[in-house]
């Protein structure tokens, strides 16, 4: 079969020398035919021209806004030449030929919309944070992953279709998203890569986990004291995402699980540490959604550059 291009579209923000690691595993990958993308998402304190320097074979887009997630990664796809798409994390390492059963699974299957690779904890004795999805909890509005936190023993070595991919590590075909559109922007953090996953399921295509590509996310196994920007988006999103995604009696019940039982318990649990910023976003990421009505709005594909300013360093 052919090599068709790969082009790799990573957003950094304030981490000029971890991206520089993921762009030095990117440069060992066997996949003949990759262009890197790195959208720097207006950095306050971190100059990302290191990247270039240090890696002259990467396009550096540089935005003067922060476009948060979804937007970067936008900036990406109307600079990218690639017929298919990878999107990663910056704090990811790859192996060398983790991009061949990609490829191959897009090669072989036409329906193929979107894929993961088997992600792995990086520095752990390969303990597993993505091999697959079940879904969303409607009950919690969280993603069930399959696999999570299990020691890499074989057990998930089979690819399959799957509900959702990992936005740390995603392939998406260039004809699809120019069918289905970009990432939901209205987003900013959190949530707008599984909603992508469903835009895209919904305009026929299937969602797929490959087991014999692997990625390593520096994401830490033990989630820590989370932002006020965290509590803010996660929950904002979280009912953003059922409101998007869920429909008829399904949705009113969502609905009233997430308000009456999953954001009580939360506001007890920040009273109790006495954190008060933290409520306080709680209730901006609700309020927000009460106010909040062209939420099905969405951004066609372009391959002009967004409103943002910007700047391709060559």
């Amino acid at each position: 079969m052919s090599k068709p291009l790969v082009s790799v579209i990573s957003v950094n923000y304030n981490q000029a020398a971890v991206t520089c690691e993921m762009v030095a595993s990117l440069r060992k990958v066997t996949y003949p035919h990759v262009e890197i993308i790195v959208v720097d998402n207006a950095s306050p304190t971190d100059d990302p021209t290191m990247i270039k320097e240090q890696f002259p074979e990467v396009k550096l887009i540089r935005s003067s806004v922060n476009l948060g997630f979804a937007g970067g990664n936008n900036l990406g796809i109307a600079q990218a030449q690639g017929e298919y798409l990878l999107f990663l994390n910056n704090d990811t390492e790859v192996e060398p030929g983790f991009l061949e059963p990609l490829v191959e699974l897009f090669q072989k299957n036409e329906k193929a919309g979107i894929a993961s690779p088997k992600i792995i904890y990086h520095g752990t004795d390969q303990i597993i944070q993505y091999a697959g999805s079940k879904g969303i909890n409607p009950w919690t509005g969280r993603s069930i992953t399959i696999g999570q936190l299990e020691q890499d023993n074989g057990q998930h070595d089979v690819s399959s279709a799957t509900v959702l991919a990992d936005g740390a590590a995603m392939m998406i075909p260039m004809h699809v998203i120019q069918k289905v559109g970009v990432m939901p922007e209205l987003y900013f953090l959190y949530y707008e890569e599984l909603d992508w996953c469903e835009m895209i399921k919904r305009a026929g295509y299937t969602c797929h986990y490959v087991a014999s590509s692997v990625v390593y996310h520096k994401e830490s196994v033990s989630v820590g004291k989370a932002s006020v920007l965290k509590t803010y988006y996660m929950n904002r999103n979280r009912l953003l995402f059922i409101r998007r995604n869920i429909t008829g009696l399904a949705l009113y019940t969502s609905v009233l699980i997430f308000l009456l039982a999953a954001i009580p318990k939360k506001a007890v649990a920040f009273s109790l540490r006495r954190e008060g910023k933290h409520l306080k976003a709680l209730a901006r990421g609700l309020w927000w959604n009460l106010t909040a009505r062209n939420i099905h709005h969405h951004k066609a594909y372009t391959s002009s550059p967004t409103q943002a300013q910007e700047m391709v360093l060559p």
